[in-house]
């Protein structure tokens, strides 16, 4: 069991990597918080009561107060990221204790370990603001979709920013081939398919193919064509944890897993070519993925049916309007050329890339 006492921590000294401190004199609650810092990667610095010194108490990006120490605690500077950790489920006096010590979470073992662990182990990997996560999905067969996914994050890599690409259609062919690096060392997603609760942010991006200054979770030429909703649950949370950008191809089908992907975006781009009958396509695949991403918007691709611009695409649709992502053979023949789309950073494609993450950066913050 957990609670919240006042609200969650605010972005502080949790944010930045470090030791979690753990103050109890109690042996047995201590072997279990050593064994859960063990299970998240953390190795902490324990104390019977506020470090004398004060600055483990100060810096420390997450500390643990035994329920038996929480009397000590109450002559300790207030600060964030305190939990008080307990076992007896029906002493209602642990609450006040919490409120007289500034703890910001209440924990009860064994129910609240799961919670703990992964507490334990955002502090370990210095977790920050969560990336800003993108999905490109088309509004009919052969919109682009992949060729934009690409070309989003090769500009978002050449900007400076750590990008993961991930493929989330096991029938697209891979987008590690449309990078050309289908030969390319590291795991796809079969090797993910049974992960389950948390997986490392760092373990992960370190584990994947390196293409083009940026990480790509592709799937392999095997017979593996799903992995468990649950795992694509815990590999994106994963990816989102590292900072950055995360750019995520959807197909068409939306399964159980597709929607897991759904649930993890910020923002959504609907491609979309402007002719009728890929609007009219392109409307069902809008009301599906509109239930589970708030922000849907629609790229409109040329060339332009009689009577049909950007603007109206998108009015018929009811969505607003992303832009207009240009015609060049790199978005036609994705595998035209040498390079991948939006590569060189030159041509129509490189710059309605370069101006969507300038806009997006400043609507949600700035970089992360």
């Amino acid at each position: 069991m957990t609670g919240t006492v006042t609200h969650d921590p605010p972005p502080g000294p949790a944010d930045r990597p470090g030791q979690p401190l753990i103050v109890t004199e109690d042996a047995v609650l201590l072997d279990d918080l050593l064994r859960l810092c063990a299970a998240a990667g953390a190795t902490p610095e324990v104390h019977h009561g506020v470090p004398e010194s004060g600055d483990g108490w100060a810096v420390a990006p997450l500390v643990l107060v035994g329920d038996d120490a929480a009397h000590r605690m109450c002559g300790a500077a207030r600060r964030p990221g305190v939990v008080l950790v307990g076992r007896d489920q029906d002493d209602p006096g642990v609450w006040k204790r919490a409120v007289r010590i500034g703890a910001d979470h209440v924990l009860i073992l064994p129910d609240g370990e799961p919670w703990l662990v992964d507490r334990i182990a955002d502090v370990a990997e210095g977790i920050g603001r969560p990336a800003l996560t993108v999905g490109v999905i088309g509004g009919r067969g052969g919109a682009g979709a992949s060729t934009l996914a690409c070309a989003l994050a090769v500009t978002s890599a050449r900007e400076g920013l750590r990008t993961l690409l991930v493929d989330a259609d096991p029938l697209g062919g891979g987008l590690d081939v449309l990078l050309g690096g289908e030969s390319a060392e590291g795991l796809r997603w079969p090797a993910f398919a049974a992960s389950r609760g948390r997986v490392g942010g760092g373990a992960l991006e370190e584990s994947l193919p390196e293409l083009h200054s940026l990480r790509v979770l592709s799937w392999d030429r095997g017979d593996c064509v799903a992995v468990p909703p649950p795992a694509v649950r815990a590999v994106l949370a994963a990816a989102r944890r590292r900072g950055g950008t995360v750019v995520v191809d959807l197909p068409r089908r939306l399964d159980d897993g597709v929607a897991e992907a759904l649930a993890q975006l910020d923002m959504a781009l609907l491609v979309v070519p402007a002719e009728l009958r890929a609007v009219a396509a392109a409307g069902r695949v809008a009301s599906a993925v509109g239930m589970v991403v708030r922000d849907l918007r629609v790229a409109v691709r040329g060339p332009y049916a009689p009577g049909l611009d950007d603007h109206e695409v998108a009015r018929l649709l009811g969505l607003p309007l992303a832009g207009e992502v240009p015609v060049e053979p790199a978005l036609l023949r994705p595998r035209g050329g040498a390079k991948p789309p939006g590569a060189t950073g030159r041509g129509p494609l490189a710059r309605f890339c370069t101006h969507f993450w300038e806009r997006a950066l400043v609507e949600t913050g700035g970089i992360r």
